[in-house]
């Protein structure tokens, strides 16, 4: 197979780089090659089972067309200061740009028209005060809520619209390999049906998405793309009564808050807060099961959730941070018999684990009714746990209540970002005809961040 420009990964970045090709006026072939499912075909039996069933041979919510970030919340981050570290690539006036005119393509396709937390009111400046009192910062960035089941159409109709204008989607296809010769990527080996196959392309862009971190280590280990070890965050998804978050998810949605709590001072953050939303099984293909967050547009909880992250840096001569929260998120894996662990807060500052009674008369319920109550100390690193409880305990200071004993905090969260992969401001990796994209490549993380840096590699390659 012969194609002008091979996309691997049909998350944002992927598409993205194919709209704006279009959008330009290429008139080259593009393939894309995507290991799940059609959008329209994603849907996770949980609905029906209210279980996680381990769907084989990849999980619909993490894999398929738009990526995993897509179908869990659909959040759109429309500040350059949220979403990775692509700004420091290519200037931060540019990467604002671009978040812009990529944010008028996502309306374009349906997009909700409301944004979030764009207002800098009386309410906003006391919820940043009292932050500051509690040694937190809080970034103000304004929000486009898709919501899970809205992003689903959205990407319906842009899936429709690449197809339409010619490019080859090759869904339930596995990227296995790169083919190179002579110090040049000239394509791809793929797999699909049992059934190898190769394709070879003028440019070949990877972006796998978060899902193919671990994936393109390997390759960049294999085939010599430069990297370096990149940033991997463990942590937990809190998950409060509304009432406790209900200024904070009025005024600005979602509460983007770091600190740098004692006594480690490692970078601890907010991320991905879901109003009235549900906790949420991911699987991986090794089998690890992670916990994440979805919001609706329509179906609303009686609860807010929030991941708390706390970000690992590791210097030499270690260079396995990807393997080393896998192997926090197996262990506790084990403790939950291959599901996601729940614990109170309370009983974490007791010292005791939490029993299934506990949480049926308490006045957090979960929204994840299969997580198994138990102890998630007794696998997070006692790091990541102490800056855990102390960045909770700050949370306090600005929302009241948050630190309460019924809280729940659901293990493991785990965010994989890619090695960072060396790049020009072209995206030119040290091996000609490859380029690298979005979470994949460790300079992204979010929809939107990712989807503008894909639009960037689609102007280079008109």
């Amino acid at each position: 197979m012969k194609t002008d420009v091979l996309i691997i990964g049909a998350g944002p970045a992927g598409i993205f780089t194919a709209i704006e090709m279009i959008n330009r006026g290429s008139r080259k072939k593009i393939t894309i090659v995507e290991k799940g499912k059609a959008v329209e075909d994603r849907s996770c039996p949980k609905s029906v089972t209210q279980r996680c069933v381990s769907c084989k041979p990849n999980c619909n919510i993490t894999t398929g067309f738009s990526g995993a970030g897509a179908f869990s919340d659909g959040k759109l981050s429309l500040s350059c200061e949220v979403g990775g570290e692509l700004p420091s690539l290519i200037g931060s006036e540019l990467a604002q740009q671009t978040i812009d005119y990529t944010d008028g393509i996502y309306l374009s396709f349906g997009a909700d028209t409301h944004v979030e937390g764009s207002e800098e009111t009386d309410e906003v400046r006391d919820i940043r005060r009292r932050a500051i009192g509690a040694g937190l910062k809080l970034v103000l960035c304004p929000i486009r809520h898709l919501g899970t089941e809205k992003a689903h159409d959205l990407y319906a109709s842009i899936e429709s619209f690449l197809v339409e204008k010619g490019v080859e989607l090759l869904l339930e296809t596995e990227c296995t390999n790169l083919i190179m010769e002579n110090e040049c990527c000239r394509g791809a080996e793929i797999v699909k049906d049992g059934r190898g196959d190769s394709i070879y392309a003028d440019e070949v862009v990877v972006a796998t998405g978060r899902r193919g971190a671990a994936w393109l280590e390997d390759i960049c280990v294999e085939h010599g793309i430069a990297h370096q070890p990149g940033t991997v965050d463990i942590g937990v998804r809190v998950e409060v009564r509304s009432e406790v978050l209900e200024t904070v998810n009025r005024v600005l949605y979602e509460s983007k808050l770091i600190g740098y709590p004692k006594p480690f001072k490692n970078k601890v953050r907010t991320f991905c807060q879901n109003p009235g939303g549900f906790v949420s099984q991911e699987n991986y293909d090794n089998g690890l099961a992670v916990v994440n967050g979805h919001s609706y547009k329509d179906i609303k909880s009686e609860n807010t959730n929030v991941a708390i992250l706390c970000s690992h840096n590791f210097s030499v001569p270690f260079n396995q941070p990807i393997e080393y929260a896998q192997k926090v998120g197996e262990l506790t894996n084990m403790l939950a018999d291959g599901r996601i662990l729940v614990q109170r807060y309370g009983d974490i500052l007791d010292g005791k684990r939490t029993w299934d009674k506990e949480l049926a008369y308490s006045n957090v319920r979960p929204t994840l009714p299969d997580a198994v109550a138990g102890d998630i100390t007794s696998a997070m690193p006692y790091r990541s746990m102490i800056n855990i409880i102390n960045f909770i305990q700050a949370m306090d200071e600005v929302v009241p209540g948050f630190a309460a004993h019924e809280t729940l905090l659901y293990s493991p969260e785990l965010k994989f970002y890619s090695n960072r992969v060396k790049m020009d401001t072209d995206f030119n990796t040290n091996v000609k005809g490859l380029h690298c994209l979005g979470d994949s490549s460790g300079w992204t993380r979010g929809l939107m961040m990712a989807s503008a840096m894909g639009v960037l590699m689609g102007r280079k390659l008109v």
